[in-house]
């Protein structure tokens, strides 16, 4: 079967535009060689691709001002900022095929990304657990990575490295005071307005190891579950810390990037699959039956499993939004880094520590 043929036979919008580049560029090839004896050039190995997105990692030094007069949110953008990485080098292969030409689109610039992370469970029990039915839902309409490990035990090793890229040495559920730069700094630096909620922590700057209760009802905050307030480009700028806010601040719109933290309970931690599904079930509808969900998307995750799969045990990470390809499984190797990876190239961040050298979720999308 012909190339076109294989088109033909797998048409979509999309798969027509290549066709019709491909044709373009053959016959282009094929008149422009006319008459003339090949060179070494018209032989040579084929040119690699550099990925999309794929950038230097940022440098350190003081991030960009960030934060709007009496801790107002500047405006954000619908469509957000554009790529300040190197530019992107595409080259077509001497003899180009389908498979080659249609890899996996490049990651969308979200209007919004949303991080929500749940507790200590391996994948096995949460994927087909009848305990967690609206899971199981999400799973069943959007996308699932089979393969994605933690990478660390215990829990905030795992926060830490979604925040920054490295568990920055930390090896246990402590009070840290990392200076090292992380996920809002990059945020901060290229623009983009960012919110961590996590319910029942105090508002004003709290750094205690635990609290209680709130306005945003019973339930237990811990420090070692919210990474933020772990590093100190954070701690040490006052309109930094009040954007961390319990649940009862919780806004879909508010900001481009927000982490959401549920207390010891709806977590998963001190309470089971069941009690944690309930929870998703009242909450996420707050999310996606908003308008901001247009061009936006969910990462649901687990912070860490049971066993030592990848330093941190193999966990279940669901796929949620508008552009996510129905029902879609990945099998291909995943952890927290490729993640943090995946919102960094979306809005062309930069990169941190070990999310440079990590993959994307980018085959999940259409």
């Amino acid at each position: 079967m012909t190339l076109l043929d294989q088109i033909a036979n797998r048409a979509s919008p999309r798969r027509l535009l290549i066709a019709a580049v491909l044709v373009l560029i053959v016959v282009g090839s094929q008149i422009g060689g006319l008459g003339r004896p090949p060179t070494p050039e018209s032989v040579a190995a084929p040119a690699q691709a550099v990925e999309s997105g794929s950038v230097a990692p940022a440098t350190s030094g003081p991030a960009a001002p960030d934060d709007a007069p009496n801790g107002q949110e500047a405006a954000t953008s619908s469509s957000g900022p554009t790529s300040q990485g190197a530019a992107t080098t595409l080259a077509l292969p001497a003899s180009p095929t389908l498979d080659a030409l249609l890899a996996s689109p490049a990651i969308p610039n979200f209007r919004h990304i949303y991080v929500i992370v749940m507790e200590n469970r391996e994948y096995g029990t949460i994927v087909g657990n009848p305990d967690a039915p609206y899971i199981n839902g999400l799973i069943a309409r959007y996308g699932l990575a089979t393969n994605y490990r933690a990478v660390a035990h215990p829990s905030q090793p795992n926060y830490i490295a979604l925040f920054s890229g490295s568990t920055q040495g930390v090896t246990d559920n402590g009070v840290h005071r990392l200076s090292r730069r992380n996920l809002v700094d990059q945020l901060a630096a290229h623009g983009i307005s960012w919110r961590v909620f996590a319910q029942n922590v105090p508002l004003g700057c709290f750094t205690g190891a635990t609290a209680s209760g709130g306005p945003d009802g019973p339930g237990e905050y811990a420090r070692k579950h919210e990474p933020a307030i772990s590093f100190t480009s954070i701690t040490r700028r006052p309109s930094r810390c009040a954007k961390i806010r319990d649940f009862s601040h919780f806004s879909p719109s508010i900001a481009r990037f927000e982490l959401i933290v549920p207390n010891m309970c709806n977590s998963m931690h001190d309470c089971s699959t069941a009690k944690g599904d309930a929870f998703l079930r009242g909450f996420m509808p707050k999310i996606l039956k908003s308008p901001a969900m247009t061009g936006s998307v969910v990462f649901l995750t687990w912070d860490e499993g049971s066993s030592n799969l990848g330093g941190g045990g193999r966990i279940a990470t669901v796929v949620i939004g508008p552009t996510v390809k129905r029902g879609y499984h990945s099998a291909t190797r995943h952890s927290h880094y490729s993640l943090l990876r995946t919102i960094e190239t979306a809005w062309g961040l930069g990169c941190l520590n070990r999310s440079c050298s990590a993959n994307t979720l980018r085959e999940f999308f259409r």
